[in-house]
């Protein structure tokens, strides 16, 4: 009898971390389930404080000639994004968006560095954000492959004489860091990367133990095991620390020193793996993604040696 007790106490117990496993992992990781104002929470920027500055430039960005433009992925889900010729300007910088974003809400502020020197902007919705198609949250290691679709398209549009900066926050820097370790087009001369993670697997751990007060295990193997069924990869099939080795684009790493919902220690971890030419910037005090807000001058300083380097 106690023998049997205990089996069904196992049993009990292996239920019911299955059941928060899939709780968590539908929160995270399923479009309409992974909620804005849940990932606004969790990282505890104050936007408010910066909305006089944001409407004034939201003004002005969307007072600028732009179209809805459409790729398709490998996977045949149809891609969304909106496109800011510039007077058919040949630098072209192409935007990523973070976790429950949109192409036109991270650059807002941005745009006025980008538009006022001259670039084009590309701005997308990664898979699952958005107009664009998809179930499940990419979370780079897909978008990785839709950034090389997205490339094409520029090359094909604008021709075959652009210069292309990748620049992507928080997931979407994740994006482009992904990216950076694929054989990348001649076009493609540098990347910014502010805020981003190693892999999906390295955040939510962070995120169970810091702010959920959980052990990653179970629950880690099995939203991996979930997500390679439902989504199609593995939570550190691909990770951003070990992509940068392979890369040689010359890349600019920001992040904030106060960033709890991703650490510091990450972007540290992949500037010093990186392969390529590189450069960091660690703005004091700043929250998660809120480092070109924080010090606005430095963050732009820093763009302009990489422009300089590259273009």
């Amino acid at each position: 009898m106690k023998k049997r007790n205990v089996i069904g106490a196992a049993a009990a117990f292996a239920s019911a971390e299955v059941l928060i496993s899939a709780y968590f992992y539908r929160r995270t990781m399923k479009r309409n389930k992974a909620k804005v104002e849940r990932t606004m929470k969790m990282a505890g920027t104050d936007w408010s404080q910066y909305k006089d500055i944001i409407g004034k430039r939201k003004e002005y960005f969307l007072s600028q000639p732009h179209e809805d433009v459409w790729i398709t992925a490998d996977d045949e889900l149809k891609l969304h994004g909106t496109f800011f010729p510039n007077k058919n300007s040949k630098r072209i910088v192409l935007c990523f968006h973070g976790y429950t974003s949109e192409g036109m809400k991270d650059y807002i502020a941005l745009s006025d560095y980008y538009l006022r020197r001259g670039f084009a902007m590309l701005l997308v919705d990664e898979r699952a954000h958005g107009l664009s198609e998809g179930n499940y949250i990419g979370f780079g290691c897909l978008d990785r492959k839709d950034a090389l679709r997205w490339i094409e398209w520029l090359v094909k549009t604008c021709g075959e004489d652009i210069k292309i900066i990748l620049h992507g926050t928080s997931m979407g820097a994740a994006t482009v860091l992904m990216t950076s370790g694929l054989k990348l087009p001649d076009q493609v001369k540098g990347i910014v990367s502010d805020c981003g993670f190693t892999s999906p697997k390295e955040v939510f751990t962070h995120v169970l133990h810091s702010m959920y007060h959980m052990p990653a295990f179970p629950i880690i193997p099995i939203a991996d095991i979930m997500n390679r069924k439902l989504a199609g990869y593995g939570m550190d099939e691909c990770n951003a620390a070990r992509e940068v080795r392979k890369s040689t684009t010359p890349t600019l790493f920001i992040h904030g020193s106060a960033d709890t919902f991703v650490p510091c220690r990450m972007c540290e971890k992949m500037y010093e793996n990186c392969g390529a030419k590189k450069w960091k910037l660690i703005v004091e005090g700043a929250a998660h993604a809120e480092s070109y807000y924080k010090d606005t001058k430095r963050y732009e300083e820093m763009l302009d040696l990489l422009m300089k380097e590259v273009l």
